[in-house]
Parts: structure tokens; sequence; C-alpha cells
């Protein structure tokens, strides 16, 4: 066997401090995150392992010894702007030959794009795979003694459960169950760029959010690209309803939320789950992303939208103050009026109190980037505009009605509005705008919602009334 394989990323972690013991002080090293919750979640181990080794964090490049970009390439906007910031910190690396420049998350698994940076960017020193994290202290100890350039691509396999986290809040933090993508629509790359999905085993989550809670956290998001099929590979009989009521059992003053849930997974048994435990937000987001059947069958979603809609009954019917919102998709290739009509139809029936909406753009390396498209770019701004037009006025409406209610809130952050502006959240999600002592932010409070706009409520907080339940 090699010697490198021989050692450990524990024993490689030691020998990359022993050599920065020798600085006058402690390296600095930066890491810039772009793209969805998984990304940001991978940018903390990627903080943590690089604490681990004794190197400091900034948010100045100028002084940064590493340089790490923790891509997305869910869409070419994304990927531009990643090329872009490795040209801009090319006087870094090439003013002083001990800076080490690298790309770490999707965009490493691309060929083009590891082809683009031998051409235009031989400056960048590590390339490092969505499935490579923990092998970043050997390959940041072989550059330290002497290599060039070193990358691992790989996308497959599971992170290891040693690798440090360095949480950017002291009260909300991410918790990934599984990794990776099976499901193959025709729009997303993310299968091709984050592997098969690959669950992790349910002891090793229940020990990390139990853990969080024991710490002090108030929020705790559950991660995956499709979190409705936690479970599907493990030896142990689990699947995600069954590890929401594990983790309900951690006892604490807490809130679950999960993102995201794929429609043609979303079971009887998640909307119990939901219904049932005490510390599930009441929350669901569901991503339709088009309201045609005819347009649903070439994204390859496998449901129908009525499909859907039988979801959205049998969880209302369940969970009757339950949060609904979803992911939209404008003008995908071959999208007619009539198409679009279907979605409007659908955002009308389900009333959502909140929707992500995007214009399609063609991803290279996906089956819909081959799919003529006709449609005129002004005709997909135009219709991306009657649909905000529509959500805001469901989102008003639906927001009136919570006018009067006392709610418990997990206040979140600091407000635009003035020097006492807050935000909180509900349990169902909803945007709290309030005011209040900033003291308050990662705290539980109740709040009395006394106005309603189309995009969140207005709540004064009473922090004389104690929150006797999350929800």
């Amino acid at each position: 066997m090699p010697e490198d394989l021989q050692i450990s990323p524990e024993q490689r972690v030691c020998a990359v401090r022993e050599i920065l013991s020798a600085c006058s002080e402690p390296p600095a090293a930066m890491v810039r995150s772009f793209g969805c919750q998984l990304n940001v979640a991978d940018g903390e181990k990627l903080k943590g392992l690089l604490l681990s080794m004794g190197y400091r964090l900034t948010e100045d490049p100028e002084e940064a010894k590493v340089i790490l970009l923790n891509t997305c390439a869910v869409r070419e906007h994304a990927e531009q702007r990643a090329f872009g910031l490795l040209g801009s910190y090319k006087k870094y690396a090439v003013q002083n030959p001990d800076v080490i420049l690298g790309l770490c998350g999707c965009m490493s698994a691309e060929e083009t794009v590891r082809e683009t940076l031998k051409k235009s960017y031989p400056y960048v020193r590590l390339v490092v795979g969505t499935g490579a994290i923990d092998r970043l202290p050997a390959m940041l100890y072989d550059l330290l003694t002497g290599t060039k350039r070193t990358a691992d691509n790989d996308t497959e396999a599971m992170p290891s459960e040693w690798i440090p986290v360095h949480r950017e809040s002291t009260f909300r933090a991410s918790v990934p169950v599984m990794y990776g993508c099976n499901n193959f629509c025709t729009y997303c790359i993310v299968p091709y760029v984050r592997g098969r999905e690959r669950s992790r085993a349910s002891a090793d989550i229940y020990r990390e959010v139990e853990s969080l809670v024991k710490n002090g956290y108030r929020e705790i998001l559950l991660l995956g690209q499709n979190v409705n099929s936690y479970g599907r590979g493990l030896e142990e009989d689990i699947d995600f309803p069954r590890l929401l009521r594990l983790l309900d059992t951690i006892e604490g003053d807490y809130i679950l939320r999960f993102m995201s849930s794929h429609p043609k997974d979303a079971s009887d048994e998640l909307i119990a789950a939901m219904r049932d435990c005490g510390h599930v937000e009441r929350h669901l987001h569901l991503p339709v992303q088009c309201g045609s059947d005819r347009i649903l069958s070439e994204m390859n979603r496998r449901y129908t939208a009525a499909d859907y809609l039988d979801i959205i009954r049998r969880a209302r019917e369940q969970i009757p103050d339950l949060s609904l919102s979803t992911d939209l998709m404008v003008g995908f290739p071959g999208e007619t009026e009539e198409d679009f009509l279907d979605t409007l139809r659908l955002v009308e029936t389900v009333r959502y109190d909140n929707i992500y909406p995007f214009i399609y753009s063609p991803r290279e390396g996906t089956k819909a980037a081959q799919m003529p498209d006709e449609t005129p770019a002004a005709e997909k701004t135009e219709r991306m505009q009657r649909l905000l037009d529509l959500q805001k006025h469901i989102a008003e409406e639906n927001f009136h009605a919570l006018v009067g209610q006392t709610l418990p809130v997990l206040v979140d952050g600091k407000g635009k509005r003035s020097e006492t502006a807050l935000t909180a959240r509900t349990a169902g999600g909803i945007i709290v705008e309030t005011e209040g002592d900033p003291a308050l932010i990662g705290q539980f409070v109740t709040a009395k919602i006394t106005a309603a706009r189309n995009c969140a409520v207005i709540g004064a907080l009473l922090t004389d009334v104690p929150v006797t339940a999350v929800r």
C-alpha cells in the first residue's frame, strides 16, 4: 500500500499544523461559498478543517495564504461569476507564489471546467470535489511540501463524520442527512456534479443534532437534494419520516426544518410525522416547477399536476395551519402560453405563502439544453412578471388572515427599517418584521401579528408572554 494511503486525514491535519507552527502567526485562509444550503454546509466543513490545521479565517483576500472558492454549477451565470473571481484573485497568486488558490464545490466535477482551469487559470493550484472535502488536509500538505498543483474531483464519497464544522451562526445550524441525487430532471446538473444518493447513518445524524441542541442551537435545518429519499441504500430500516420522529425525541427548545422535498416521494407518512412531531416545522417546501403535465413530463419530474395537488390536499387536511412554498420555472423549452396558464392556475389553487421563481436558462450537460427553445426572452420576462403579480396578491391575502394572532417566533436577525428593527420566523417559516432588543436574536419569543405585507407580516414582540411551545 502506498505510504500516503496509510496516513489518516487526522494525521495529515497534525502534519499541516506542525508546518504552520513555524510561522510567526497563524496564516489566514478565506472561503467563499455560493449556491444552495448544501454548498454553504460544505463551506462550513472547509472552514472547520482549515481552523483545525492552524489557519485563521479572514474575509480579506489580500492577507489570505489560502483562498478557496466553493462553487455552484446549477446555472451558467454562477460559473461565470466564479471564473470572474478567479481572475480577480490572480494578482495574489502571481505576486506571492506561497498563496494557494483553490476551486471547490460543484464546478470541480465538470470536465469543461477542469479544461478551462488548465488553459486559462494555471495559477489555480488546488481543485477539491464535493466528495473529497476530507482530503483537503492531505492536499494542502502536498502543496506546502513542494507539489505544484493537486486535484481530486470525486463526487461519490461520503464526507467523513470526523470533519470539524465551523458554524457561521450561534443559534441556527444546517445538518446534511444525505448527499447526491438520482432524479435526473432534464434541466438539472446536480446528479452529475454531486453524484448518486448516499444517506448518513441515523445514529450519526442523531448525535450531531443532539449536540447542537445541547449547545443552544434553536433551529436545525436538515438538508438533502431530496430528503424524501433519505434511507435508501442504508443497511438500517429507516426513511425520512422515521428520522424526523427519531430526532423529535431529543429534549430541548428547538425547531426542525428541512429541505428539499421531491413531490414524487412526499408520502402520507411524511405528512403524519410533520403533524405529530412537536419540534418539526409547520412548513413544507415542495417544488412543483410547473403546472403543465406536458412540461412536467419533459422535465422528467414523474408526477402530474393532479398528483401534486392531491399531496397538498392531504397535507392540509392533516395540518390545517401548514405553510407552503415552492420553486417555479418559467420558460422551459417548448413552454406555450397555455402551459404557463396551467402554472398560474396551479398557483391560484394552492395559494402558496411564498414562491421561488426563476426563468429557465440552458445548462450545458443536461438534456433540456438540447431541446429547441423558441420563446423570446421578452415573453419569458413578461410571464415571470405575471406570476410575481399573482403571488403578491395571494401572499398578502394569506398573511392578512394571520393579523390578530399570537404566535411563537424565532428571532433570527436584524432588520433594515430602523436601528431597532428585527426579523423573526414563525414555525411555518413566515417572516415577521418587528422591533426589539438585538439581544433577542436566537431566542424564541411570542409575537402578536399586527399587519400584513405581500412578503411578510408585521408583529409586536410580547417578551412578557412565555413561549410554551416551539409551534
